[in-house]
């Protein structure tokens, strides 16, 4: 368990907020309040006038600590520095496909602060020289689309996009483009297959896309938050970013918490911050006197955790991985009792089977048949033996496939035969 700083002691969410300031302000979105309330564009100013080169601008937020918000957690600083320097087309690629089941962080990111994202993306394009981003949007988020648009909008008549940004001889362009809508669209070469025009299937890697990426060019896809923190970084430098967090997971994130609970919501949290007080306390716990049974500490994909298992645990990556799960995207699934396990993984494996692109066989077929399992389960049709089948068909998933989206099926499975599987018992013949 890491040690959490003294300085949080007894401070509430409101205390840390590095992405969310402008959280409340009634035109938080425009780039005038941008400007005035938020140093808006000054981290730009001082990487483009201020005599930043693309490496200092690469080693402060290597220095920084900040690890990619997507869910992987890889070092975004290392990340930039992947790409081969020198001339050619090298582009850069905002995921805000979003589609992991109770994740919005992204979205409110683009509700409450979207010229975050748009200055974050113009300091990483000048780090790793690319002159032209995307944000790769999913579809349905009408809304996002609209104020991204705005945004750039706004950045490109402030003189903040285009040709020759302040005068430093550096160019940059940026478009907002919508996909249809598939999970499998979240993983970063599924993403750049469907931008190309392709079918939205992962590639296999090596090469991956910081040599060879968008249209076989270098390419660097970030999350939406891991972009949008960048130009705070720039501004207060390492070291303020650094106060905040663990020694391993330094900084803050947005975390969404859904479920019966008082307030569920998307909170700017310290990594390493206690999860039961952030539960029982920041959020209100949960309503009408009910217990938790379980919780999904980092979106669909993160094996469940038991009530005593969350005690001691804190919202960082080292400490949800000891757990025996992961803070994947932070978003946080409340379960409390009288909610059935077996209606969970069958509403689960539902997902996953529907979402599968159907590229690899483990995956195809084992999705497939871990969503028949279960709803055999919760009908009253399956033995014992299918019921140990599930992790017999997991355990051939995991890892044999060319995306994760295969092991983001098994391993919950894994996990709630493993630790509810009472649950199960009255529903099995035999």
């Amino acid at each position: 368990m890491p040690v959490i700083m003294n300085e949080y002691q007894g401070r509430k969410p409101d205390e840390f907020r590095i992405l969310l300031g402008l959280e409340g302000h009634p035109d938080s979105r425009n780039i005038k309040t941008y400007i005035e309330k938020s140093n808006g564009y000054k981290a730009l100013e001082k990487v483009l006038k201020g005599g930043m080169s693309p490496d200092d601008v690469i080693n402060t937020v290597k220095a920084s600590g900040l690890r990619g918000r997507g869910g992987a957690g890889f070092p975004t600083g290392l990340k930039w520095s992947f790409v081969p320097k020198g001339p050619g087309e090298k582009y850069l690629i905002t995921n805000f496909d979003e589609g992991e089941p109770g994740t919005y962080k992204d979205c409110y990111i683009s509700e409450v602060t979207p010229h975050s994202l748009v200055e974050g993306k113009i300091i990483a394009g000048y780090a790793i020289g690319a002159q032209k981003s995307y944000i790769y949007i999913r579809g349905e988020f009408y809304n996002e689309i609209k104020w991204c648009e705005q945004a750039i909008r706004e950045a490109y008549d402030a003189g903040y996009l285009g040709e020759n940004i302040m005068g430093s001889g550096f160019t940059h362009h940026m478009d907002v483009y919508s996909g249809a809508g598939a999970y499998i669209c979240g993983e970063e070469t599924g993403l750049i297959s469907s931008l190309e025009g392709k079918k939205g299937q992962p590639k296999l890697k090596p090469p991956f896309p910081a040599v060879k990426g968008y249209l076989g060019k270098p390419t660097v896809v970030n999350n939406v938050e891991s972009l949008a923190v960048v130009p705070w970084i720039i501004h207060n430098g390492p070291d303020a970013y650094k106060k905040f967090g663990t020694e391993k997971s330094p900084g803050t994130k947005l975390f969404n918490v859904s479920g019966p609970i008082a307030r569920p919501g998307c909170y700017e949290l310290p990594l390493g911050y206690p999860l039961m007080r952030f539960i029982n306390e920041d959020c209100g716990g949960l309503i009408g006197g009910k217990k938790l049974k379980g919780l999904i500490p980092g979106g669909s994909s993160a094996p469940i955790l038991t009530a005593k298992e969350c005690e001691n645990v804190t919202l960082d990556y080292e400490s949800i991985a000891a757990a025996g799960s992961m803070l994947g995207s932070g978003a946080i699934i409340v379960i409390p009792e009288g909610v059935g396990m077996p209606d969970v993984l069958e509403n689960l494996m539902d997902f996953y089977s529907h979402e599968s692109c159907g590229q690899c066989t483990p995956c195809r077929e084992g999705t497939g048949w871990l969503y028949k399992m279960s709803k055999s389960i919760l009908k009253g049709n399956a033995t014992k033996a299918d019921f140990s089948r599930i992790n017999t068909v997991a355990n051939n998933m995991r890892g044999k496939t060319i995306c994760v989206l295969s092991d983001a099926a098994a391993d919950p499975a894994r996990a709630i035969i493993a630790k509810f599987a009472h649950e199960f018992e009255p529903y099995l013949k035999g």
